[in-house]
């Protein structure tokens, strides 16, 4: 994910607390230029995995990386296509009195089931992603200041009252400029790599026959494509992106223009990044800059700017749980009492706290950055961006498809399911390795 963070949830006025449902964007009419949706589909994809991507290309080699990159931002403006045509479909037999969700997808299709199935997979990989900010975050601090004997953990550790604090926020829209802040740190880092590549090749310290076009290993292209899609997981967004728009018919071929470019920017910057720093890329390649007071500098800010957008990235998971106890009745029959309204937000604040903490926790036991992307991007993010899009297209849209594009959504579901086992598979026979 990428690390996906959901910055659109930064726009509206979010406030707690949310028993009461807040208008729907439609119902109030707001609606963005194609600008607006091209800056809304870049920062919903784009975050801090892409820094995970120089690595992924040094355990699957250059070309190979570069291959599944590309290969996974096809696949990835396909399916989105595929999820809008299915909410299209739901729309023209149900009307539009609403907007249609990927829930409502999944209810129509397998029943509460599948209702239950897809809200689970997106809020089980929102946390992978915000747990992805914490590892990132505690792996950079300590990394400056090692000299005093903290570890990923202590900072970890550090972070979660800070966070806890920030959850409590009732605006939203407060935090927004530290999520751009943190959009810029990244641009930086990733001019600092290209920049390191650039002067390695001319003062001539750069081979480029010292770097591995495709790895012997054969889990190195799942590896990356694990990454990879992982740093494109802004999928659970696209159909309210594409609601979002004013003029929605012009939103697929937007899309096409977004993901080409950055795709591009991707298969660059994992390539340069595995150049420049060969087989001593870390996972995370902000740990193999300079200590110079520049590069610290980046590191402290990037950090600093995620750490004010972790409520950001943990707010869809507050909604859904906070819609969870919407249902209860004891909430429901005194909603609109002043004494139970106050209990509601105690209510509210221990729950985004336990969030807080188990997120933290789970975080401190994560054995590597790269290796975490590549599972919850195999796994999570594939199932959300491939194969629930494929099955869901097929059975709504079966009887007036051909039988190649039958043929391709089979294709993708079986490709989708097989490279989830794989990675799977992989990944644990390493973990098995290393612990014998």
């Amino acid at each position: 994910m990428a690390i996906k963070d959901h910055h659109l949830a930064a726009n509206d006025d979010s406030s707690l607390p949310l028993i009461k449902s807040p208008p729907s964007a439609a119902a109030t009419g707001d609606r963005t230029s194609a600008i607006q949706t091209l800056g809304n589909i870049i920062v919903s994809i784009v975050g801090t995995g892409v820094l995970g991507l120089p690595y992924a290309f040094r355990i699957a080699g250059w070309f190979a990386g570069s291959l599944g990159v590309v290969i996974v931002g096809f696949a990835t403006y396909y399916c989105m296509l595929l999820l809008i045509q299915c909410r299209d479909k739901l729309e023209s037999e149900e009307g539009q009195e609403e907007s249609k969700t990927y829930g409502d997808l999944g209810y129509k299709c397998m029943g509460t089931k599948g209702r239950y199935l897809t809200e689970f997979l997106i809020f089980t990989a929102q946390c992978g992603g915000s747990v992805a900010y914490l590892v990132f975050i505690g792996r950079n601090m300590s990394s400056i200041f090692t000299s005093y004997g903290l570890s990923m953990v202590s900072f970890i550790l550090i972070l979660v009252p800070i966070e806890v604090a920030l959850s409590w926020i009732t605006s939203l829209s407060a935090l927004s400029p530290f999520s751009i802040f943190a959009d810029v740190c990244n641009i930086v880092a990733m001019c600092f790599v290209v920049k390191e590549n650039v002067e390695m090749v001319i003062e001539g310290d750069f081979s480029f026959g010292d770097r591995t076009a495709v790895s012997s290993t054969i889990g190195g292209l799942p590896f990356a494509g694990g990454v990879a899609v992982f740093c494109f997981e802004g999928f659970a967004m696209t159909l309210a992106l594409e609601n979002s728009m004013k003029e929605r018919d012009a939103f697929p071929k937007l899309l096409a223009k977004v993901l080409a470019g950055i795709t591009f920017v991707y298969v660059l910057f994992g390539f340069c990044g595995y150049m420049a720093y060969g087989d001593e890329t870390k996972d995370i390649i902000t740990l193999n800059l300079p200590k110079n007071w520049s590069a610290i500098a980046v590191q402290i800010g990037l950090c600093v700017g995620l750490t004010f957008t972790f409520p950001i990235m943990v707010h869809p998971l507050n909604e859904i749980i906070e819609q969870k106890l919407k249902r209860v009745d004891w909430l429901q029959k005194h909603q609109y009492s002043n004494e139970t309204d106050s209990v509601s937000k105690y209510v509210i604040f221990i729950t985004r706290t336990l969030l807080v903490v188990g997120l933290a926790a789970i975080a401190s036991l994560v054995p590597g950055f790269g290796t975490f992307a590549s599972l919850v991007g195999s796994t999570l993010c594939a199932l959300i961006s491939f194969v629930l899009p494929a099955s869901y297209h097929l059975t709504l849209l079966g009887p007036s498809l051909s039988l190649w594009n039958k043929s391709v959504d089979v294709f993708i579901v079986i490709c989708g399911l097989l490279f989830a086992v794989m990675v799977h598979t992989t990944q644990s026979l390493e973990c098995n390795k290393e612990s014998v």
